[in-house]
């Protein structure tokens, strides 16, 4: 298959975060057995879904891994023009869910098994899609653990985000949680009588945007990062029965985007020692009052590699000297907590991720098929 004939393929499943990605994972398996190549499963909790990884060449150190995820963000709500999940070629760009976000590059590198099964790599390519980043990264590190323990040493990590090829040596860590307040129910005329959920919570709301504040003050102006400092803001709230009731009830759900050398726990600290203070003065009131937060998502911040492998090689492949830095999340961190040197680099550009007829530019589509083939030449070498 070409690599437009694989990338419209891999985009015909429609595997949304809330979905199955086993026909795509299984369809991979299949594919690469084709070819000799056996691929490892590395399945969630109740075999919904799953991780896989696979290795072509020969069990050598000093391989490559060509990192992905399968996972698309909803369609629902959007207007899309065509078929999300049929791939349509107009004015030189491909349309479709994960045309950008990111099934082109797992798509070029599985297009290209048979020149890197012709070849006769003297080091490997180590495939590895994963589950679940769309919605905090929760499957990759199941499958990073297998690796790291199963594979032998690989040179560089290059997850294939869309990045528009250029080379990306650092990025912000997120972690998102969900609040839950329980309040005690009163006459809005009576607060003396009840607690709200609702002003407690948002309370809480207004203590999140104080600490993001206090960062914006004291940021670096040489970061480069946009915007130049940690961020929390919450973006889903749900309370109350009625305007005139005290509400018994309020959940909602906030995120960081942390710097590199800042980590969640900085922020969650401080924002427990808050809920703390407010839930002792609801609880002066009512004392079955409430308030508890929940981690769902925790994915590490991307910190640069000076004169990194992953960063070095990037360099050779691509010709660029210049290196960038995101603030959106993705498994980088991760694989690089699991002791593997790491870069994003991949076609496409993440300001056509999440939209409505989501595309790809067929020349960014060239160009990733022309790193991968400067990959080859250098395994083979």
């Amino acid at each position: 298959m070409t690599p437009v004939e694989m990338i419209a393929k891999l985009c015909s499943f429609d595997t949304v975060s809330a979905k199955s990605n086993l026909e795509l994972i299984h369809y991979v398996r299949d594919y690469l057995a084709g070819f000799g190549v056996e691929s490892h499963l590395v399945a969630n909790g109740d075999g919904s879904k799953a991780n896989l990884y696979a290795t072509i060449g020969p069990m050598a150190e000093g391989g490559v891994v060509l990192s992905g995820h399968t996972d698309v963000v909803p369609v629902e709500g959007q207007d899309w023009h065509t078929d999300p999940f049929a791939v349509v070629e107009r004015d030189g760009r491909l349309y479709g869910r994960g045309t950008a976000d990111m099934k082109s590059f797992p798509a070029i590198a599985l297009a290209l098994v048979p020149e890197m099964v012709a070849r006769g790599l003297k080091r490997p390519v180590h495939l590895a899609l994963s589950y679940d980043e769309e919605i905090g990264c929760l499957g990759a590190p199941s499958m990073i653990a297998e690796m790291a323990a199963n594979l032998p040493k690989a040179e560089a990590v290059f997850v294939g985000e869309p990045t528009e090829m250029r080379i990306v040596t650092a990025k912000k860590g997120m972690a998102a949680y969900e609040t839950r307040v329980t309040g005690h129910e009163a006459h809005s005329s009576q607060p003396h009588r009840g607690t709200s959920a609702v002003m407690a919570a948002a309370r809480l709301i207004a203590f999140l945007d104080r600490m993001m504040r206090e960062n914006r003050d004291r940021a670096d102006p040489a970061s480069p990062f946009e915007p130049p400092y940690t961020t929390l803001t919450s973006g889903l709230v749900r309370g109350g029965t009625a305007m005139n009731i005290l509400a018994r009830e309020c959940v909602f759900h906030w995120d960081l985007r942390f710097i590199p050398g800042e980590n969640a726990a900085m922020f969650r600290d401080r924002f427990d020692a808050k809920a703390a203070e407010i839930l002792a003065e609801m609880r002066a009131i009512a004392p079955e009052c409430d308030i508890q937060t929940t981690a769902f998502a925790d994915a590490p911040a991307l910190k640069p590699e000076p004169d990194g492998a992953a960063e070095q090689l990037a360099r050779k492949l691509t010709g660029h000297n210049a290196t960038h830095v995101v603030s959106y999340a993705a498994e980088a961190g991760q694989f690089q907590e699991g002791g593997f040197s790491v870069v994003m680099c991949g076609p496409g550009s993440i300001d056509q991720a999440h939209q409505p007829n989501e595309f790809i530019e067929l020349s960014q589509v060239e160009a990733g098929v022309a790193f991968m083939r400067r990959l080859i030449d250098h395994l083979a070498a």
